[in-house]
């Protein structure tokens, strides 16, 4: 069995020009070599052809094929926001709170995260996916997150509305 592996290994090995051939020897094992023995029948292995893969630049994005077009492809396959009660009112008596962001595959730099509350950008990026919202009114409001590269916005989540319960002190 061992031979076997290892003629498998050696077919492997071999260099796509060179012509492999199969034959059994004289104590009954399969043998595949680089060259037909004398006196021995060996027949001509036919390979399929080699995969291969062309390199490009590093920066250069794959040509599209004309015929094979995928339409774009997010860069986060989960990016959404969690911990907001939508069922009920979040108490937040001074109305700060924090929210957590699930991202698959983790954030790659140098993307980061910034929130958007009721449709506008909310405090300063960051690269940790547990966000803090501080002294939000009280009252209905919609919450997003993006990921940005820069000002660039690469995604973002849906918005989820929620209603913010404070203590009202005059």
């Amino acid at each position: 069995m061992g031979r076997i592996v290892l003629y498998i290994l050696l077919l492997i090995a071999l260099p796509a020009v060179a012509q492999i051939y199969k034959y059994t020897d004289a104590n009954g094992n399969t043998v595949y070599s680089d060259h037909s023995p004398d006196g021995v029948q060996a027949q001509p292995v036919e390979l399929p052809p080699i995969n291969s893969v062309e390199t490009q630049a590093p920066g250069t994005p794959p040509a599209p094929e004309a015929d094979n077009r995928q339409p774009a492809r997010s860069a986060y396959d989960t990016l959404e926001l969690v911990g907001l009660p939508t069922e009920e009112a979040l108490r937040a008596n001074n109305g700060t709170f924090t929210v957590q962001v699930l991202i698959k595959p983790r954030l790659q730099p140098p993307h980061q995260l910034r929130l958007v509350l009721d449709d506008e950008p909310y405090g300063q990026p960051s690269n940790v996916p547990i966000l803090q919202l501080v002294n939000v009114d009280r009252g209905e409001h919609r919450l997003a997150v993006q990921v940005i590269d820069g000002q660039a916005i690469i995604q973002q989540s849906p918005a989820l509305v929620f209603t913010v319960q404070r203590v009202h002190r005059p």
